[in-house]
């Protein structure tokens, strides 16, 4: 990829998220304010992994910089997803950022335990839900230096 004329590189953002609603306010997210960064929607937590591992239809996958993880998933739970990926070697490094319409202490408390980075609450609002993807972005590619991918 090449590096646009602002100097910052665009990132890969694997987006964890079951509810196409959800996914579809993230692309129009991304889409809308021209985010560079590219992002790969997975639809429950056992493809995540699968997507992480590089196993099976995804031998080929890219390595994320960034993941959004939804908690509620079928097939395997955000927090197991969670817990599998920071108890990982080789995926631990990547940071991964809960987005999610939880508002439990639990799960907030649950998240960190398990060494989220960060703890995001999904707005209902359009215009809400994209300020906040705008601001993860804008922390993650402008604020923040990533680790090389792995």
């Amino acid at each position: 990829m090449t590096v646009p004329a602002d100097g910052r590189s665009p990132i890969e953002v694997l987006l964890v998220e079951d509810d196409p609603g959800d996914v579809l306010m993230t692309q129009e997210a991304f889409e809308e304010h021209k985010l560079r960064n590219r992002l790969t929607v997975v639809s429950d937590g056992a493809e995540a992994l699968a997507y992480l591992r590089r196993e099976g239809r995804y031998a080929d996958a890219v390595a994320p910089d960034l993941i959004l993880l939804d908690l509620n998933l079928p097939r395997r739970d955000g927090r197991e997803v969670l817990a599998e990926i920071k108890k990982d070697e080789q995926l631990r490094r990547i940071p991964v950022v809960v987005l999610t319409t939880s508002q439990t202490d639990e799960d907030i408390l649950r998240s960190y335990q398990l060494h989220a980075n960060a703890y995001v609450t999904k707005p209902v609002d359009f215009d809400r839900f994209i300020a906040v993807v705008r601001q993860i972005d804008e922390f993650f590619v402008s604020v923040v230096k990533l680790p090389p991918r792995g």
